[in-house]
């Protein structure tokens, strides 16, 4: 009489294990940058995605060179960019994202990857030696769409399509965000969630302006500077951080959420700027390496609308 009962807890424990073992969301790196893969359901377009994993719509169909036009199909694969707006490197949350590696890996490795500090992977997955092949890590977890975006917008830019405005109006009733800044780039609208960033104990001491001069001195203590240039910029306006000091730029093969050191070379003067987004693809961009907001330029007091120079460092 016993045991059925038996061969039902066995069945019911392998379940529970099969379950364990499939139920990771794994992080993969592309030519692009980190992505997790979704599988469409049933009534899920570009914009109900962008809400669930923070992300804009258009940049999500960008990343995957899709048409929005066009819409999604039932059971579709699409890749969800990850950023500092949808992937937290630095606290614990309720979605871990794993890394898994065929190879052995060291923690270092693994870190250089995902831009999360070796120390915050070490203590996530109890680990002291090297990740053993097929090994997945908790490198992450996912954030919710629970912050006011920044939006930003090329002075040539006078327009955004009635399509996105009545999107946009959407997203801000479902999520009942009280602030909202909106601005247009090239009519196409980008956002990033501007996270506040734990203290280090330790700063590093660095010179100049702005809200994320702190958070540049801890980004270089884990990742050290590796890039010096001299650059072309031009400007975009945005109605984002000038009270707070909080500087803007879009950067080519940058990472969003990377902050950058931008030197004016006339006068010295020194700001820091949050990396919100890609450069190219955009005729307006032509002939530039860089843009940055209205107010970082401002406090560099470049009096130029169109084309300047300035040395960047990341």
């Amino acid at each position: 009489m016993q045991k059925p009962y038996l061969l039902v807890i066995l069945f019911c424990l392998s379940a529970l294990f099969s379950f364990s073992q499939t139920d990771e969301t794994l992080v993969k790196a592309g030519s692009k940058g980190l992505y997790i893969e979704h599988k469409i359901a049933a009534k899920e377009n570009f914009y109900s995605l962008g809400r669930t994993y923070n992300v804009h719509p258009k940049h999500l169909a960008a990343f995957n060179s899709m048409d929005m036009s066009k819409g999604l199909s039932l059971g579709q694969s699409i890749n969800i960019p990850l950023s500092d707006s949808n992937f937290n490197r630095v606290s614990s949350g309720s979605i871990p994202l794993y890394y898994k590696s065929a190879l052995k890996q060291t923690v270092g490795a693994i870190s250089a990857i995902s831009k999360t500090p070796a120390e915050n992977i070490r203590l996530w997955n109890n680990l002291v030696n090297d990740i053993a092949p097929n090994t997945a890590v908790i490198i992450g977890y996912l954030v919710n769409s629970s912050e006011s975006p920044v939006r930003v917008s090329s002075p040539n830019t006078t327009m955004v399509t009635e399509e996105t405005k009545e999107a946009e109006k959407k997203e801000i009733s479902a999520e009942q965000k009280p602030k909202q800044e909106e601005t247009q780039n090239n009519n196409t609208v980008k956002k990033d969630t501007v996270k506040e960033e734990p203290k280090n104990i330790n700063p590093v001491p660095v010179t100049g302006d702005g809200y994320f001069k702190n958070h540049f001195a801890q980004q270089i203590q884990i990742t050290p500077l590796s890039k010096e240039e001299t650059v072309t910029s031009g400007i975009f306006k945005t109605t984002s951080g000038i009270s707070e000091g909080k500087f803007y730029a879009l950067l080519d093969g940058v990472e969003p959420g990377t902050i950058i050191r931008v030197i004016n070379p006339s006068n010295n003067k020194v700001i820091y700027a949050k990396v919100l987004g890609q450069m190219s693809g955009v005729r307006q961009n032509e002939g530039l390496n860089l843009r940055i907001s209205n107010a970082a330029a401002s406090m560099l007091l470049i009096n130029e609308t169109d084309k300047f120079i300035v040395k960047v460092n990341y």
